[in-house]
């Protein structure tokens, strides 16, 4: 009985004390289109919301990573969290928010623009702002 009662009181401690989730492997062709967006840029911060500018200016690379453009100097880096299934077959990711402001946790819906199927959402995770070094 006492093991029994060590164990329960435990329990809310291990769930406390989660691993990150592991960076998400991508393709070459996404490795390297990541490494051009990235390019001469140095990672800042991680914040959890952005303005949403121009939805255009926000490229999906594979079903886990987003990249969103704000001028040649600054471009956030968003990995979700979990993947969007689709992204990576040219499906389109349609987003939801109630503010004038990208955030994490905002749900992603993907949608097959030919048939009008969903084919995969996820919640989008922190913005990692990249700058142009010395800038």
């Amino acid at each position: 009985m006492r093991t029994m009662f060590l164990a329960l009181t435990l329990l809310p401690l291990a769930a406390c004390t989660q691993t990150p989730p592991a960076e998400p492997k991508l393709s070459e062709r996404e490795a390297r289109d990541l490494a051009k967006a990235l390019d001469g840029k140095v990672a800042g911060e991680p914040v959890s919301c952005i303005s949403a500018f121009d939805g255009t200016r926000l490229r999906a690379l594979g079903d886990n990573t987003l990249i969103y453009r704000v001028n040649k100097d600054l471009v956030y880096r968003n990995t979700l969290q979990g993947p969007c299934s689709g992204l990576s077959m040219g499906d389109t990711m349609v987003l939801q928010r109630s503010t004038s402001q990208y955030c994490r946790g905002d749900i992603a819906r993907v949608v097959n623009l030919q048939t009008g199927m969903l084919s995969g959402s996820c919640a989008l995770g922190d913005f990692v702002p990249y700058k142009t070094a010395g800038k």
